[in-house]
């Protein structure tokens, strides 16, 4: 199975490859979709390279099921809205492109790759390296989304075995029961 992760943000957008076959994990590809190119003020633009940028990477890696970061709230609610688009950007390219994608929160994340939640974006590198025994230390966004998919790498075996043992249906979250779903 080939997992993409993907960590979203308005000018870098982090992605990450990885091979899982049994219990091994082997380093496919990882890098970023950038958005310099557009005028800073251009958010539009931004998405639309966003949203091309991974669709290219899916047509290229061809991907078995991507796995994205879920957007925290910042003090900033005008930053958070920015990042929830640009998250939409990702998630429309790879919901488009046919894939089944997982959503895991970064805390999730850092649990599962360095072993507990409060861990800093060198601690993550560090240990996306090591697991993927790579040569050097990822970029921060890419290590963020090799960290991704080394998560829905573990997760997966987990939901694989309940999907055998029932039958499972996505959660209404409390905050869409009104209206809203998704």
């Amino acid at each position: 199975m080939r997992i993409l992760g993907v960590d979203p943000g308005l000018r870098t957008t982090g992605f990450g490859l990885v091979d899982v076959e049994g219990a091994r994990l082997r380093y496919v590809a990882s890098g970023t979709v950038g958005t310099a190119e557009a005028a800073t003020g251009d958010l539009p633009a931004r998405l639309k390279l966003i949203f091309d940028g991974l669709r290219e990477v899916v047509a290229r890696w061809r991907p078995d099921c991507a796995s994205v970061e879920i957007v925290f709230v910042n003090v900033n609610p005008q930053s958070t809205l920015l990042l929830g688009q640009a998250r939409g950007a990702a998630l429309a390219a790879l919901v488009g492109a046919g894939l089944e994608v997982r959503e895991y929160t970064a805390l999730q994340m850092k649990k599962a790759v360095v072993g507990h939640g409060q861990a800093r974006k060198e601690q993550v590198q560090a240990m996306v390296q090591r697991l993927l025994q790579l040569p050097g230390l990822p970029g921060r966004d890419a290590a963020d989304a090799l960290g991704l998919a080394v998560t829905h790498a573990h997760a997966a075996r987990t939901f694989a075995a309940i999907d055998r043992g029932t039958t499972r249906q996505r959660r209404v979250p409390a905050q869409y029961k009104r209206g809203r779903s998704y």
